[in-house]
């Protein structure tokens, strides 16, 4: 197994085997996020002001929280997530919704399919090295002008993460980035990056959100 195949191995099998414990982990975790709110809201704007709505894709969808606030806001929205165990999970806390089995290195998506996409804390796990091939992929899929939404930690270190929610082990890798470093790869795959919002500056693991636009 090469070292793509490995960090994609390891980390499916991880959220599958803590998939339950993290959706209840995160079952009300908007609540709470007054911040994190008012970016999805922003986006779910964006989306309908950009071609007047369309698909936006979850990715990296987790257990379907941020996918199913988005349809509350009036988005037609769906959840990808590379765990089989994590999209039943989801598929199970909101019926009726749309979640598949994917990865962001390869998204079985058409060209120029969908009118936003967002990846909320979800590129966390992915290497330097394959992020250049997952912005590809999200430009790829997106409509010329839509809107792309990121939420990531913020930081210069990588950490092994050996036991997770509920106890259970893991193996993956977490890695914190400087905004102006992702804002880099994303011009540099074809977007214009918008706005920026910094989170939790003064908590032990801050966060930040980058909006983005498909360049045509």
């Amino acid at each position: 197994m090469d070292d793509a195949d490995r960090w994609l191995a390891d980390t499916r099998t991880s959220y599958d085997t803590v998939a339950a414990d993290y959706a209840d982990l995160l079952r009300e975790a908007l609540a709470g996020k007054p911040y994190l709110r008012a970016a999805l809201s922003l986006f779910a704007d964006l989306v309908r002001i950009a071609d007047g709505g369309g698909p936006v894709a979850d990715v990296g969808c987790g257990p379907g929280h941020v996918t199913a606030h988005l349809r509350e806001l009036g988005v037609d929205a769906f959840g990808i997530d590379l765990s089989p165990v994590m999209i039943d999970v989801a598929r199970r806390d909101h019926p009726g919704l749309r979640f598949e089995v994917g990865s962001m290195t390869d998204l079985d998506l058409a060209d120029a399919s969908l009118a936003g996409l967002l990846a909320f804390w979800s590129l966390i796990h992915v290497p330097d090295d394959a992020v250049p091939t997952v912005f590809a992929h999200f430009r790829r899929v997106l409509r010329p002008g839509g809107p792309l939404l990121l939420g990531f930690h913020v930081g210069d270190e990588s950490t092994l993460k050996t036991q997770g929610y509920g106890g259970h082990p893991m193996n993956v890798h977490v890695h914190r980035r400087r905004p102006d470093r992702v804002a880099t790869w994303l011009r540099d795959a074809g977007f214009t990056v918008e706005a920026q919002l910094l989170l939790d500056l003064d908590e032990s693991a801050p966060g930040a959100i980058l909006f983005a636009r498909r360049r045509p």
